[in-house]
């Protein structure tokens, strides 16, 4: 039976050489992670992510917070370090880190006393929904929101200055989230503190968002004055004329 063993072993042997191949064909074209290029090619190794720095958190500009601005100023404060965060790409880990050097005066100190208590490292594992709530705990006090949910409840457009109210608007928008649950409440209650010259127009159209009233709201108050002007143009011009005419028939 030699003729059969050896056609055993021939036949092994071409087995083992095909699965050999194949894994070395598998080997060239898998990169170290286990994936392959879509032409069966090795990939690039991946470029680490870049570490973003306090200087190019700096360059981003953003507000110093002292303690002292109120709420208002607060809002305002965690809205510039939130878009600071998304234009720099600053990782998670270290929101807290770079926001607490933007602190300034009694602010800085309330941290300091932070860090003290719990521990340079505790402290500092705090995530940026964590940071903001304390802020807000220490500097928003429940009776200072009531009273600014008192005034955004009674604020209304004074004169034409539809900037100046839109503008104090937003602040107050930004503090009373419970008062303003949703974007058709926000955008109702601006409507309704709106002057009557331009109120109805603005219901009429509906808008569906903050931003779409407030840009109808001025494109129609600035149509408003000038059309005023126009109007008081004219009618001067029309005095100056009836008083040239009387002037010729005394002549």
């Amino acid at each position: 039976m030699p003729t059969t063993r050896q056609g055993s072993n021939v036949s092994m042997t071409m087995e083992v050489v095909q699965a050999m191949i194949d894994q070395t064909l598998l080997r060239n074209n898998t990169t170290d992670d286990g994936s392959q290029n879509s032409d069966g090619g090795p990939r690039r190794p991946l470029q680490p992510a870049r570490v973003y720095s306090y200087t190019d958190i700096m360059k981003c500009q953003p507000l110093n917070f002292k303690g002292t601005e109120g709420v208002v100023g607060l809002s305002q404060w965690v809205e510039k370090m939130e878009s600071v965060f998304h234009i720099s790409g600053c990782a998670v880990e270290n929101q807290v880190k770079f926001a607490n050097c933007t602190l300034l005066g009694a602010a800085l100190t309330w941290w300091n006393g932070h860090v003290r208590t719990l521990g340079h490292d505790a402290a500092y594992a705090m995530t940026w929904e964590i940071l903001k709530k304390k802020l807000t705990d220490k500097y928003c006090p429940k009776g200072e929101i009531k009273k600014l949910e008192i005034e955004l409840w009674n604020l209304k457009v004074k004169g034409n200055d539809v900037g100046g109210y839109t503008q104090r608007f937003q602040e107050l928008a930004l503090m009373c989230t419970k008062f303003i649950s949703n974007e058709t409440v926000k955008v109702d209650k601006y409507i309704s503190g709106l002057p009557d010259n331009i109120h109805g127009n603005v219901m009429d159209v509906r808008p569906k968002t903050l931003d779409d009233a407030i840009e109808l709201a001025n494109d129609l108050m600035d149509q408003k004055l000038r059309t005023y002007a126009e109007r008081q143009t004219e009618n001067k011009r029309k005095f100056d004329n009836n008083n040239q005419a009387q002037q010729k028939l005394l002549m």
